[in-house]
């Protein structure tokens, strides 16, 4: 029995382009245990939770002529070594000099003849530290099924006893002509199924209103916004292959203090703080800027269907989905405060709604799973009409207490969400044990500033934090 990718696994998977490397990152930033964590002591840990994992041990093998959806086969030259790699910083490596590594590493596609990963421990940080980063394609990662790695090597305990020892065999692969005949049969079972669907639904503009209603929801509000092209913006240009990263570090409880002072919610607090960002880094850029002027953003984010009415957003174990929301943020506002009015009001309506939504792009999420949650964040987003925004925001919530890999802390976590076609600029953001931090994905050539960008994050966040004194 053939393993067939799912409709949208294969879209995603056929989403991949020279400029649009699909992969979603997660950096995690440790402090170096006395002994030191090396190469052979990742590799041990890795391959020991492999089990939880099994995708990560399986390749994309396409049908021929394109009957039907590619196939999960066990890859039968499976090699840990080429997937977890060993990278360094001459010393003492710097953030910046970090940064730029990661960036290198986001800009180059993933081997699609391989599984479809890869992590990097890169060592001769300063001040005893050691990062690591991976990347994973969205087609790998679908929620609880298939969670990203990230989410089982990371432990809340200090000292984890190794698992039993698993002796891994890959599966006989399946012929060619078995999986002509699956494909065949599957073509008469399900006559309206077939490859092309996926490629289009990612392809043809004109089905873009009609996806965002599926996926968003019936609400009124949603789809009158969801109808109308996004306005321009220097955020959607056409864009290379290569990209510049810049990440930012937040205290947690400065949201959590504007929240109490303005009865609103945390996420409103962030789109709120990203909106201000975004209305002076068009007015450094010497664009117009009117108080009309908005920015349309996608914000994936989590649905709670079984939780209180209003969840705390940096609750880590509240159980929820993942939907798309479409939000116009008014960067046009020069009032902080009103703008986070604003943005609290057209969050309210959305929420309202969240306990009967039932979005196509929902998937069950449960305990600690940022990477998971940003994979499938990204997933969401893509499922729609890159013409219907201008930029995507992804959050999810991490817990707020320290995670360790090997017995090392972690100390930092970072985001990375790709970037979509046309798209100069994605904002990922995780909570991690009292700090919120944001990763800005950007393309190099047409956002060559998105250290402004991160820059003006820390202001707009102040202007807000000292409007609530």
């Amino acid at each position: 029995m053939v393993n067939r990718l799912t409709t949208q696994d294969a879209a995603f998977y056929f989403l991949e382009a020279g400029t649009t490397p699909m992969h979603v990152g997660s950096l995690g930033i440790f402090r170096q245990l006395r002994n030191g964590i090396d190469h052979e002591e990742l590799l041990r840990l890795v391959e020991d939770r492999l089990g939880s994992v099994p995708r990560y041990r399986q390749r994309v093998r396409e049908v021929a002529f394109g009957l039907a959806r590619p196939v999960w086969v066990d890859d039968s030259d499976f090699d840990i070594t080429y997937h977890v790699r060993r990278s360094a910083l001459p010393k003492p490596g710097s953030d910046e000099q970090l940064m730029d590594l990661i960036a290198r590493l986001t800009s180059r596609p993933l081997d699609s003849t391989r599984p479809l990963w890869e992590m990097y421990l890169v060592e001769g940080l300063s001040r005893n530290r050691f990062a690591i980063f991976t990347k994973s394609h969205s087609s790998l990662v679908d929620g609880e099924a298939a969670p990203e790695i990230s989410q089982v090597i990371f432990d809340p305990e200090k000292n984890r006893a190794p698992g039993p020892e698993e002796l891994w065999m890959p599966a006989r692969p399946p012929s060619d002509t078995s999986l002509l005949v699956s494909a065949l049969a599957d073509l008469v079972t399900s006559p309206g199924e077939g490859i092309a669907r996926a490629r289009a639904a990612f392809n043809d503009v004109t089905t873009s209103v009609t996806e965002a209603v599926s996926a968003l929801g019936k609400l009124a509000e949603v789809v009158r916004t969801a109808t109308q092209v996004a306005p321009s913006s220097p955020l959607n240009a056409t864009i290379s292959r290569n990209r510049r990263l810049a990440v930012a570090k937040t205290s947690l409880e400065d949201y959590r203090r504007i929240r109490a002072r303005y009865g609103c919610e945390i996420n409103d607090v962030i789109l709120t703080v990203i909106a201000g960002a975004m209305r002076n880094w068009l007015l450094s850029r010497g664009e117009p800027v009117t108080e009309a002027t908005i920015v349309r953003a996608m914000v994936p984010m989590s649905v709670y269907t079984d939780g209180p009415e209003s969840p705390d957003v940096d609750d880590p174990q509240a159980p929820g989905h993942v939907s798309s929301f479409l939000i116009d943020l008014p960067v046009g506002e020069p009032n902080a405060v009103v703008r986070l009015s604003h943005v609290a009001h057209a969050t309210e309506a959305f929420a309202r709604q969240g306990r009967r939504v039932t979005a196509q792009t929902m998937v069950r999420m449960s305990g600690f799973a940022p990477a998971t949650l940003h994979a499938m964040s990204s997933r969401a987003a893509s499922s729609l009409s890159q013409r219907m925004f201008n930029l995507m925001i992804t959050n999810a919530p991490g817990p707020q207490f320290p995670l360790y890999l090997g017995g090392a802390r972690m100390l930092e976590m970072y985001p990375v969400s790709p970037l979509l076609k046309n798209q100069t600029l994605s904002i990922a953001l995780t909570s991690y044990d009292g700090n919120v931090y944001y990763g800005l994905n950007a393309d190099r050539d047409a956002m060559s500033d998105v250290d402004v960008v991160r820059s003006l994050i820390f202001e707009s966040l102040e202007e807000l934090t000292d409007a609530s004194r």
